[in-house]
């Protein structure tokens, strides 16, 4: 490759040696092409190749372009994802290995806003559609954590939001029904879980106060909108020996809840100070 850069047609060009097309012809190659990865491929429609065989050359180096920013962007999350796993949850306590390997899996940034995929690996919860959130990292490992999900388990989530929950959970259980209030985040979640190949994941739009009681009992039961007080039908559709782990509370005066369910009795404790979104009903309601 030569140094010379003309200037034409406002990109600029490195001269390119092509000894494979006929006459040892000189090519031009737009040098902002090669620079900017942000380059569409319909800017090539403007380099007026000399003849197919360059416009395939320039469409591979397209190609490779591309490859390696997306590489270059996976390998960036991935060191986002392994320092999470460290700083937030390792060092907070969370020791159980099904779980952390469940989050060195499930890929956060798929889950949240565009705009905020450089901060999905980040201590804190994020905004997603609706109004809703997807929760911080520590808060979704400790939830998951608590209910000590067997591979062969049945859970069910009380809020589907993005689906990262959701995604953790598939990890590590047989299958996970999930209901979310809110139609589009219901649906957003359906044809995501389908894109990243997830199919023990069941998506209802619907009330979730009231549970999804046609696949009832479940081993395990999340919930990730607080009421102001335990709803009775998730109760009777918990299994015995089964666990229900579900804020409680509003505004800042929220708890995790931990219950067990021993011979037709339900325990409970609270295991953590939380702040959720609230659970409502399909008029908006608070419950």
């Amino acid at each position: 490759m030569k140094d010379a850069i003309p200037h034409c047609q406002s990109f600029t060009y490195k001269i390119i040696n092509i000894d494979m097309i006929h006459n040892n012809s000189l090519y031009y190659l737009p040098y902002d092409f090669i620079k900017n990865k942000k380059m569409k491929l319909s800017d090539l429609s403007d380099l007026k190749p000399k003849n197919s065989i360059t416009f395939f050359i320039m469409l591979i180096f397209y190609g490779i372009i591309q490859m390696g920013a997306i590489w270059q962007q996976k390998e960036k999350f991935q060191i986002q994802k392994e320092k999470m796993i460290q700083q937030q949850l390792k060092s907070r306590g969370i020791s159980d290995r099904k779980v952390l390997d469940a989050f060195l899996e499930v890929e956060r940034h798929k889950f949240v806003l565009p705009e905020y995929r450089e901060q999905a690996y980040g201590d804190f919860p994020l905004m997603i559609k609706e109004g809703q959130t997807i929760s911080q990292p520590y808060v979704v490992a400790f939830m998951t954590e608590q209910l000590a999900l067997e591979k062969d388990d049945k859970v069910l989530e009380i809020g589907t939001g993005s689906g990262y929950q959701a995604a953790i959970l598939a990890q590590l259980c047989d299958s996970v029904f999930t209901v979310e209030i809110f139609e589009t985040l219901a649906n957003d979640a359906k044809t995501l879980f389908q894109e990243l190949g997830y199919n023990n994941i069941f998506v209802k739009h619907g009330d979730g106060y009231l549970g999804w009681p046609e696949h009832a009992p479940y081993d395990a039961i999340i919930v990730t909108c607080s009421p102001k007080h335990i709803p009775e039908p998730l109760k009777e559709q918990l299994a015995e020996r089964g666990k229900m782990i579900i804020p409680v509370g509003t505004g800042f005066a929220q708890n995790l809840v931990l219950l067990e369910k021993k011979k037709g009795k339900i325990r409970q404790r609270n295991v953590l100070p939380v702040r959720f979104v609230p659970m409502i009903n399909e008029q908006g309601k608070s419950y």
